[in-house]
């Protein structure tokens, strides 16, 4: 039962933070930009969730949709204000990280000076069942959390396999040079790329806030979590990032129950040093060599 409700709770963390780590592998494979403005996405796609919930709706596909495409404008404006700008200047992968933490740090500055440091909470998405299986209890919340995800995940894989402009960003993340030669255009292509990853930042704020309060440096935390997961799997990796957010979903749902949620980022972190010294590149190791040149 213990064990269960373990694996139970890693999956939840696992399903929220993998989703913030899939979209840094995507940015950095397609874009070359390792992506810290995930925090002011995170943050500025909460809110989005909570206007819509206090002016508009509470309807629960509503506000989700409105994480979702707060999320998505959200990396449209980190595209045109870093990226776009800096994707063709000398040092760029050390300039756009510069410059989408710059961004992070003034736009949650933003949001602070908007709204005030009050938290702010969103209605239940998911309702207040539960179902019992094998003896434990699941959660409408977890239940949700899971499927959300999964769905999300989901319909960005099709997208990326059956659309054009899916196809455009797969063939960027396995040669981005040789995309560029065949006439695949990167600002374009970057736009769109952005919209998505902002999009599964945006859809893992609502799925937190659930759990959590939303703040203007909310995202924070999140960013940190999901820049250590895709480092853990390796850049570029998809698969890679969701295998270590289920691994250091466990280490946290593990570490919770047995010595102390304070315990948990340095378990956490203790993991990731302890893998990233026996494979350097990550859990999968593909690193991309084409822009390790």
């Amino acid at each position: 039962m213990e064990i269960a409700q373990i694996l139970s709770n890693a999956i939840i963390v696992a399903a929220i933070y993998g989703l913030i780590a899939v979209a840094v592998s995507i940015t950095w494979s397609s874009l070359g930009l390792i992506n810290l403005g995930y925090g002011f996405v995170f943050s500025f796609a909460g809110y989005w969730a909570w206007l819509t919930a206090q002016h508009l709706s509470e309807w629960p596909p509503l506000i989700a949709a409105a994480g979702i495409l707060g999320g998505a404008v959200g990396g449209v404006i980190i595209c045109l204000v870093v990226f776009i700008p800096l994707h063709d200047k000398p040092n760029f992968t050390t300039r756009g990280m510069i410059g989408t933490l710059a961004i992070s740090l003034i736009g949650s500055q933003a949001l602070l000076m908007q709204f005030g440091p009050r938290a702010k909470s969103l209605p239940e998405l998911f309702g207040s069942w539960q179902v019992d299986v094998a003896g434990m209890a699941l959660t409408s919340d977890k239940i949700g959390i899971v499927l959300c995800s999964a769905l999300m995940l989901g319909v960005v894989v099709i997208w990326m396999k059956g659309s054009r402009r899916g196809l455009e960003i797969r063939a960027m993340m396995m040669n981005p040079h040789a995309a560029s030669i065949v006439g695949i255009g990167i600002r374009s292509t970057g736009i769109y790329v952005m919209a998505l990853t902002g999009a599964m930042a945006g859809l893992a704020s609502v799925l937190l806030s659930q759990t959590y309060y939303i703040a203007p440096f909310s995202g924070l935390t999140p960013l940190i979590k999901g820049v250590s997961i895709a480092l853990c799997g390796g850049l570029g990796s998809v698969q890679g990032a969701v295998i270590a957010a289920m691994m250091l979903g466990l280490t946290e749902a593990a570490t919770s129950r047995f010595l102390g949620g304070q315990y948990v980022l340095i378990t956490q972190f203790l993991v990731i040093i302890m893998i990233l010294i026996v494979r350097p590149h990550g859990i999968s190791g593909l690193l991309d060599k084409a822009r390790e040149q």
